[in-house]
């Protein structure tokens, strides 16, 4: 079950700023991939795990669970994962200039909310003010993975950061998919979820140019 919060709610307007990359991270040179809506951090801790060469950043709106999340790690010996709590709007945009320009390689959004009455979309998390913020923390030639097993929130995502000047759709060559943020494909419990109900999933990659 999906639990909703409403982003646009004034208890979200202030958020606890990022400390420095460097004071978060055992070695903060390495890429960075954001997961934004992050959960219960499962997927994320299980990529920091199995993926040394990158550091990974959560981003979620329900505090609950970022605490959760945090209590996983009290006993785990991983150096290359953080969780943040807050709008993933607001607290992108307060990175914006503090983090080394070529430092983020990539972004997820993973099974998002739907908000599924068209009153509420203006609640999803992909907006064209988020996307645009995200192109300013971005590296160069960074990607944004999307993934949704809701088709018209998936056609949503698709039309809003297709709109983007910023982004164009791509297909990861073999290459490259070893050297991501996920290099052996990894999936969320979500997307175990879906595939155990033999269920289609919508995804797409996008690159910044």
């Amino acid at each position: 079950m999906r639990q909703h919060v409403n982003p646009l709610s004034k208890v979200f307007n202030d958020i606890e700023p990022l400390p420095p990359l460097k004071d978060i991270f055992e070695d903060y040179t390495k890429p960075l991939h954001l997961d934004i809506g992050c959960g219960s951090g499962n997927f994320l801790i299980n990529l920091a795990h199995h993926n040394k060469n990158w550091n990974y950043l959560g981003l979620e709106i329900r505090e609950k669970l970022v605490n959760k999340s945090k209590l996983k790690l009290k006993d785990e010996s991983i150096d290359n994962i953080f969780f943040a709590f807050g709008n993933a709007e607001y607290l992108i945009e307060d990175c914006i200039g503090k983090f080394p320009a070529d430092i983020v390689s990539s972004v997820s959004f993973n099974f998002p909310d739907p908000w599924f009455k068209k009153k509420h979309y203006k609640r999803r998390i992909i907006q064209p003010q988020l996307i645009h913020k995200i192109s300013q923390l971005m590296a160069d030639g960074g990607f944004i993975s999307i993934k949704s097993d809701v088709e018209e929130l998936f056609e949503y995502m698709d039309m809003t950061i297709s709109k983007s000047k910023c982004f164009i759709t791509y297909n990861y060559k073999d290459s490259e998919i070893r050297n991501s943020y996920n290099p052996i494909k990894l999936k969320t419990n979500r997307e175990n979820y879906v595939i155990g109900n033999k269920l289609r999933i919508f995804e797409k990659l996008y690159k910044k140019i």
